[in-house]
């Protein structure tokens, strides 16, 4: 929004050219985010409360959580509020890989609002039947991942790539289609299914989002992408504003979000901000990265699939409740002990993930 202004005082007056560097405009975005939380969380912790959009405990939720029902939530609408507003004005509007992210937000967010204000409306731990979540979720995705199979120019942008091959590329044709689908559902609820301690999901989806950040700028350029032999996709540079965005949104979010939290992000922050990793992981042909990445996430996912599997095969639970932080909980570990604990692995799951890139 801001970029054609600033194309135009640049011409005029040398020092605006900053502007045209993407790196500059990546720390504008996460700055402008960052900011734009600060500034408006308390006024709309304030709102959240006058109108009593307090959190609905489920009743098979550990007992101390009972203590936290009527905590604010639907906070992950000053999330959505900072990442699009950041991105709108520091972004290159042109380019189609900032707007098709800036749309799995935006979609998954609309989704998540409305299940986030039927269990506000109801007083009930269940918002939208699971299968009017799914369904709407194959949607967005399958619209998102569809563009992009039709839409790309070069083999490598619907190819798959490992760590530690070298030289494997396996372009998977339509196949693309259902593996991106899969990875923007899969990462959307495995976000929502960690958001159940203050301050678990936010700070790990910051760092995966960190991490994708330096990939879309090594993937963006030529010489960088060579020299890591990963595949050069020309635009998707333009992603580390909004991984900027995100990081600036989400440190500025858990500033209300740290243990004990003054506000939740609920569904809406949740899904919006697992289909933006997801959508940038399969832009940027980084899946198993994502995976690696967000161990935390796959591992709280897995451990719901395993807990239910076992059930109904069963008729036992593998762990004391699920997802796993649950399962910690009652093992008799604080809260903020596993909260930071699961931040510690995410730190260092990105750092290995980053780490396989000098490993072919």
């Amino acid at each position: 929004m801001l970029l054609p202004f600033l194309d135009f005082l640049a011409e005029s007056y040398g020092p605006f050219r900053v502007f045209n560097y993407f790196t500059f405009r990546a720390i504008l975005s996460t700055l402008t985010s960052l900011i734009f939380c600060l500034i408006f969380g308390n006024y709309f912790i304030s709102f959240l409360q006058r109108n009593r959009f307090g959190q609905v405990i489920r009743e098979l939720g550990p007992e101390k959580h009972f203590e936290k029902k009527g905590t604010p939530t639907m906070g992950g609408l000053l999330i959505l509020g900072g990442i699009l507003f950041s991105c709108l004005c520091w972004g290159d509007l042109n380019n189609r890989y900032l707007w098709i992210v800036i749309s799995l937000i935006f979609s998954f967010g609309v989704l998540g609002f409305l299940d986030d204000y039927l269990k506000l409306k109801y007083d009930s731990s269940d918002g939208l039947s699971a299968k009017m979540k799914i369904f709407w979720q194959i949607l967005f995705a399958s619209i998102a991942a569809s563009y992009l199979y039709y839409s790309h120019s070069i083999p490598a942008e619907i190819s798959l790539f490992l760590p530690f091959l070298k030289d494997f590329a396996f372009n998977l044709g339509v196949i693309f289609i259902f593996t991106s689908i899969f990875v923007i559902i899969g990462t959307s609820n495995a976000v929502n299914l960690t958001d159940g301690l203050d301050g678990l999901a936010i700070l790990p989806s910051v760092m995966v989002a960190g991490g994708l950040g330096i990939i879309a700028y090594i993937s963006g350029n030529i010489i960088f992408a060579d020299y890591l032999n990963i595949a050069y996709l020309p635009g998707s540079e333009e992603l580390l504003i909004i991984c900027g965005a995100i990081i600036g949104a989400g440190i500025g979010f858990l500033w209300f979000n740290t243990y004990p939290a003054q506000v939740f992000m609920g569904d809406v922050g949740s899904l919006s901000l697992g289909a933006a990793l997801g959508g940038m992981a399969i832009i940027l042909r980084q899946e198993i990265i994502l995976a690696i990445m967000g161990g935390v996430f796959v591992m709280e996912a897995l451990s719901v699939i395993i807990q239910v599997t076992s059930y109904k095969l069963t008729g036992k639970r593998v762990f004391k409740m699920s997802p796993i932080h649950h399962h910690f909980e009652l093992s008799g570990w604080a809260e903020p002990k596993i909260i930071v604990r699961f931040w510690i692995i995410t730190l260092i799951l990105v750092l290995i993930a980053l780490a396989t890139f000098r490993l072919r």
